[in-house]
């Protein structure tokens, strides 16, 4: 495997992960000074977003396509549902778009 092979097939993947790794540093607001049993169905229902970033990346990791529109789909969807928030928006959908764009280059690459 070629060097701009290895960096399009792993780049693109190590991103998604960060992604989810970034979004799950949101759900440690659940502990808010609340008793940590007492806080711990909140920190699990707070996490699902990063978990929804984990299936994505695990659909990309054999289907680079699909994940590029996995990826895109839920973008435009946060980028709808955040209520005009701008910095949300780029906060949030700004590397989720990143990321589809880089599986789309490596599903291309791929496929080429």
């Amino acid at each position: 495997m070629t060097t701009p092979t290895a960096v399009s097939l792993w780049i693109p993947r190590i991103a998604g992960l960060g992604v989810a790794m970034f979004l799950s540093l949101f759900a440690l607001d659940a502990f808010g000074g609340k008793p940590f049993l007492e806080a711990l169905p909140e920190f699990l229902i707070h996490l699902t977003p990063a978990l929804v970033v984990i299936a994505g990346v695990a659909l990309a990791w054999r289907y680079p396509l699909a994940g590029a529109g996995a990826f895109g789909a839920l973008a435009v969807g946060y980028a709808l549902v955040a209520n005009g928030r701008v910095d949300w928006v780029a906060a949030i959908s700004g590397p989720l778009a990143m990321v589809a764009a880089l599986f789309l280059v490596s599903g291309l690459r791929r496929a080429a």
